[in-house]
Order: C-alpha cells, then sequence, then structure tokens
C-alpha cells in the first residue's frame, strides 16, 4: 500500500514569517499539532520546515515573549524529512523511526506539499489490515515505531552505575 492511499490531503500550511500566534491559532482550529511551512520558490510554494504544538510551547516558555512577537521561523525544524505519495507505507514508517518523528510532509516530485502522514494514520491502516491475509504492516510494526520514537536521546541518558 502507497502513501498516497492514507496520507492527508487537505493540509494546512503557514510561511517562516508568520507569528507563532497565528500557527498556533492554525493549529487549534484544524485541530492538528504540526504545520508544514512553506515558501515561494521559482513560483511554486515548497517546503521549508515544519513546526508542531510542542515546538511553539517550548519557544514561548524559554523566550518569554508573547507568540505574536516571535515568528515561525524561530521555532520551527528547518531539516525535514518527507516521503512521496508513492511510497510505501514500510518506508514512510522507517523514515519516521529513523527521524524520531511522528508526521511527515507528503511531497510530489517537484517539492510541491502533497499531504501529510502520521503515525496515526499508519496505526489506523494497520488495525484495517489486521484482518487481511496480506498486511502492508502490522499494529507491532506501528508500536515499535512509537517506541523507537519516544525513546530518550542517548545523549540524554544517564550513565548507568
Amino acid at each position: 500500500m502507497n502513501v498516497s492511499e492514507v496520507m492527508t490531503t487537505n493540509v494546512q500550511s503557514c510561511r517562516s514569517n508568520d507569528t507563532l500566534e497565528c500557527a498556533a491559532q492554525l493549529m487549534w482550529e484544524r485541530d492538528c499539532g504540526c504545520l508544514p511551512v512553506c515558501a515561494p520558490a521559482d513560483g511554486i510554494e515548497h517546503i521549508v520546515g515544519v513546526i508542531t504544538d510542542r515546538d511553539i510551547c517550548m519557544r514561548a516558555l524559554f523566550s518569554g515573549v508573547p507568540l505574536r512577537e516571535l515568528q515561525v521561523q524561530e521555532a520551527m525544524a528547518k531539516q525535514v524529512l518527507t516521503c512521496r505519495p508513492d511510497d510505501t507505507l514500510e518506508h514512510a514508517e522507517k523514515v519516521m523511526r529513523g527521524g524520531r518523528v511522528r508526521r511527515l510532509p507528503v511531497v510530489r516530485e517537484d517539492g510541491v506539499l502533497a499531504g501529510l502522514i502520521s503515525l496515526a494514520d499508519l496505526a489506523r491502516e494497520a488495525v484495517r489490515d489486521s484482518v487481511s491475509s496480506h498486511k502492508a504492516l502490522s499494529e507491532m510494526d506501528v508500536g515499535d515505531t512509537l517506541a523507537a520514537i519516544c525513546m530518550p536521546p542517548v545523549q540524554a541518558q544517564s550513565p548507568s552505575g
């Protein structure tokens, strides 16, 4: 099964010069925890980052400045992992696991945002697949991916002993 079959296609995005207040408001209105950040290049909107509700909260906490005074570019992840609509679900899951992310922007070959796939999308598909004889991915695979994503970074773990 391909990413295009389970991804969300009606994805809200924001710009890097939008305020964090604007991004938070969009997330609230759309009931989502992540926005791709897009910018025009050669007349085409390309993804340049991703911002999550956690990014906004952490930036607000450590800056002590109102969200309306901070820009998305100050809090967004600039190194963005992506996948393509024709990638397999297994590939998307591996990218999520390796990058320790719960959501992946889906981009077309020209770099334009086509959608977003989340770990929740994979979990729903694994449950649907659980009754199928030919499974694209299992509930255990998704659980293992979630565990890998939630694992504390190696450098943050204290040495034993």
